[in-house]
C-alpha cells in the first residue's frame, strides 16, 4: 500500500523546522497498512489545566492522516492534505507520550478517508 520510497528517517527529516517538529511529533513505525507516530505531553502540547490540549491531539491526527495519505501516491505527481477532520476526546493525558496510529478506511482516486486513533501508554 505505501510506496517503498518512504522511510521513517525520510519522513522525520522532512518534518524538521515545521509545527510537526515544534510539538515533538516523531514517526515511529510504518506497517503494512498503518503509520504510527508519538507526541510528548509536555509544555508544548498541554492546555492551562495541564492536560493534553485537544488541538495538539488534532494536530497529531492531521499529521498522521496527511503523511500516510501522501505515502500512497507518487510525490512527483500528487500530494495529500487534510480535507476534513472530526475528533472525539474520550480520555485525557497528563504526562508521558501519546501514540497515534493511522489506518485507511477508503483509498479513492481523488479522496481518501483515514481513521486515526490516539492513546496513551495505558491504551
Amino acid at each position: 500500500m505505501f510506496l517503498p520510497l518512504f522511510t521513517l528517517e525520510g519522513i522525520n527529516a522532512f518534518s524538521k523546522d515545521s509545527m510537526v517538529d515544534h510539538i515533538g511529533i516523531e514517526f515511529t513505525e510504518i506497517g503494512e497498512d498503518y503509520l504510527k507516530a508519538t507526541m510528548p505531553v509536555d509544555e508544548r502540547t498541554i492546555q492551562p489545566l495541564k492536560l493534553l490540549h485537544g488541538g495538539a491531539s488534532v494536530a497529531l491526527a492531521e499529521t498522521l492522516g496527511s503523511v500516510a495519505a501522501t505515502m500512497t501516491v507518487n510525490p512527483e505527481e500528487k500530494y495529500c492534505v487534510g480535507l476534513e477532520i472530526n475528533a472525539n476526546h474520550i480520555k485525557s493525558a497528563k504526562s508521558g507520550k501519546v501514540e497515534g496510529i493511522a489506518r485507511p478506511l477508503h483509498l479513492g482516486k481523488k479522496t481518501q478517508v483515514w481513521e486515526i486513533k490516539i492513546s496513551n501508554s495505558d491504551e
